[in-house]
């Protein structure tokens, strides 16, 4: 008995090995967020794949350029908060309403019981980098941009941006916990997923994360689903219903990256 309990450890020591082998070679060789590229970029992923091919083809009438994020759980907030900071660069009055939101955020939190000390840092660092791409700086859009490129892949900076929004998410999920019970499958309890798959990193993210940071910040995403669905065209879904979307990404199973229309 003892000699297979000893295997056991063995194997699981060697797949936790593997496991951040895999991950270390993932966080060395892909960048946090890429740079724009042609979406046709999409089709020697693919392979030649007849359904994956028509259905890019479909998706490169309405886009025209893709930017990658890191496949670390993470993609989704990563995504959005480069994004939705990519529009706001362009767009004084909805980058100054955001600041305010984003500045007041950090008090509704702390009403929800979150606590102070836990925020403090995350809620700083966010608002640093909001400041930093600020369109009022009198830098050049492009000069924003490029800083905003260069925040989103320091490490530091752009988790700290991750974990502040998976908390902004789970406000919200505490805040409306009634209407988001309704979202959650299995015998999970609002708090139980708040705390289990929503304030964790590199825990992935689903309808219902999007839904509630959306909400939170006033923001609309377009999601276009490219999967082996029928039909040669791409799915899309816009959160929250019927909102004017000022973000696009594209979800493959398990992976957001970030879209820009033709």
């Amino acid at each position: 008995m003892e000699s297979f309990k000893q295997n056991d450890g063995n194997r699981d020591e060697l797949i936790i090995k593997q496991q951040r082998e895999i991950e270390k070679e993932i966080s060395e060789t892909t960048p946090l967020v890429s740079d724009q590229l042609p979406l046709t970029c999409l089709w020697t992923e693919y392979n030649g794949d007849e359904i994956f091919t028509a259905k890019i083809q479909d998706l490169s009438k309405k886009y025209k350029f893709i930017r990658r994020t890191r496949p670390d759980g993470n993609c989704f907030f990563r995504a959005f908060a480069y994004s939705y900071l990519e529009y706001l660069i362009s767009n004084v009055s909805a980058y100054q309403e955001f600041r305010k939101l984003a500045e007041e955020s950090k008090d509704k939190l702390v009403q929800l019981g979150f606590p102070s000390f836990t925020l403090e840092d995350f809620h700083e660092t966010f608002m640093e980098v909001i400041k930093r791409v600020s369109p009022e700086n009198g830098q050049s859009q492009s000069q924003v941009q490029s800083e905003l490129h260069k925040i989103f892949n320091e490490q530091g900076y752009s988790d700290y941006v991750v974990v502040y929004l998976r908390l902004i998410t789970s406000g919200k999920l505490q805040e409306e916990a009634d209407f988001y019970q309704n979202f959650i499958e299995g015998d999970f309890t609002i708090e139980e997923f708040r705390h289990q798959e929503v304030e964790p990193m590199y825990k992935e993210s689903d309808h219902i994360h999007i839904i509630a940071l959306c909400t939170a910040l006033g923001a609309g995403v377009r999601v276009e689903y490219l999967d082996r669905g029928e039909g040669g065209t791409v799915k899309a879904h816009d959160f929250p219903e019927g909102a004017e979307p000022r973000i696009y990404l594209i979800y493959r199973p398990g992976h957001y990256d970030i879209l820009y229309p033709n």
